[in-house]
């Protein structure tokens, strides 16, 4: 499945029906007065957060949505149906914009969640209404008031706790695939990853956390180099980033450079995005020996002055991920707590969660979140 994170729709909500003008005709039953009924309401139009969903390309294919028209009043004071609601179906974490406005309508973080779109046209007044003592034979009704429409855009944002960030070939598909379950493509090129990836890695029972894999970032991709910045905007809602850097390139890039290279695109994207929390992970280290190692890893992070948490790990071997598994789950708890989210003080009394991981087998695939 293509994965697709914006999308242009036009949804009309159902206008309402119109008021009845009629009279009681009935035998022996003379004068018998006014009796139009009512018109329907018009049907609104409803998003749903559907965690079964998770791209948005089938709104590539059907841009509108249009809910039900409100049915006209009848005799016999009849009111007239109300036309039905119309609920589109859409992924988790969609943030959804009026195209005119800009107005931002509402986000959509939660499955099962609804938002109104397009509120449905009130319905008309039938002539039954308007009868009074000085007005035995009134003959005005009024029609249904027209339904919202709207042209909105949608913008699916990924909902994960950690975030990977780094330049193409850094080791950020090869670190998913080792923590979780999940199956990116890895090889020995740039932009292997042209799409997010989402992975569940699971410390223990009751005790997970999400990790999303972006394809890697350039210099000048604030200005369309590479891939741009465009899934820059899914680690907007992550708790904590994890910055990736080849401590052993091949063609001797200096990894101080790429650090500084990635918080410039950072800054010019959002400097939201530079205020996260970030741990700076070292990764291929198994070609290095412990002394090289340990001088360039001294090196970088005098030379960045990093005060933040600094591993040192080998996303093919393993090597030091089960260390960082433990501290992100320990870390992710204690903000979990500090947000005040249920049953956040019940994981954190678990044991130690390096001690309950593992990596998960290579064939699994229960924790795959399928965004390709």
């Amino acid at each position: 499945m293509k994965f697709v994170d914006e999308a242009f729709v036009r949804v009309e909500a159902g206008d309402g029906g119109g008021g009845c003008v009629s009279f009681r005709r009935e035998k022996f039953i003379p004068k018998g007065g006014p009796d139009g009924g009512d018109g329907g309401d018009g049907g609104s139009v409803y998003l749903l957060a559907d965690n079964n969903i998770n791209t948005l390309v089938d709104f590539r294919y059907q841009r509108m949505h249009r809910a039900e028209r409100g049915q006209n009043g009848m005799g016999r004071q009849m009111t007239g149906r109300s036309g039905a609601d119309l609920v589109v179906r859409v992924p988790v974490g969609t943030r959804v914009l009026d195209r005119e406005t800009e107005e931002l309508i509402g986000e959509l973080l939660h499955p099962g969640e609804r938002l109104l779109v397009a509120q449905g046209g009130f319905h008309g007044i039938g002539n039954a209404r308007y009868k009074s003592s000085t007005n035995r034979t009134p003959r005005q009704s009024t029609p249904g008031t027209p339904g919202e429409r709207r042209d909105l855009f949608l913008e699916l944002i990924l909902l994960a706790d950690v975030g990977l960030l780094g330049f193409p070939n850094a080791g950020k598909s090869s670190l998913i695939r080792k923590v979780s379950s999940a199956r990116p493509k890895v090889a020995d090129y740039p932009f292997t990853t042209l799409h997010p990836n989402l992975g569940v890695v699971r410390v223990g029972e009751a005790r997970s956390f999400v990790i999303a894999d972006i394809p890697g970032v350039i210099e000048g991709a604030a200005d369309g180099a590479g891939l741009g910045i465009q899934f820059l905007k899914h680690l907007a809602r992550t708790r904590l980033l994890l910055h990736l850097v080849d401590i052993a390139p091949l063609g001797g890039e200096d990894p101080y450079e790429q650090v500084r290279k990635i918080e410039a695109e950072l800054a010019a994207f959002d400097v939201d995005l530079m205020g996260k929390e970030r741990w700076l992970v070292l990764n291929k280290v198994d070609l290095l020996d412990a002394e090289d190692y340990a001088n360039q890893r001294a090196r970088l992070v005098e030379r960045l002055a990093w005060d933040a948490p600094v591993y040192g790990i080998s996303a093919l071997s393993g090597e030091g991920t089960k260390t960082l598994v433990g501290d992100l789950m320990t870390r992710l708890e204690s903000l979990r707590i500090a947000a005040g989210e249920p049953g956040a003080d019940v994981r954190e009394s678990a044991e130690s969660s390096s001690e309950d991981w593992e990596a998960p087998d290579a064939e699994a695939s229960g924790d795959w979140h399928p965004l390709g």
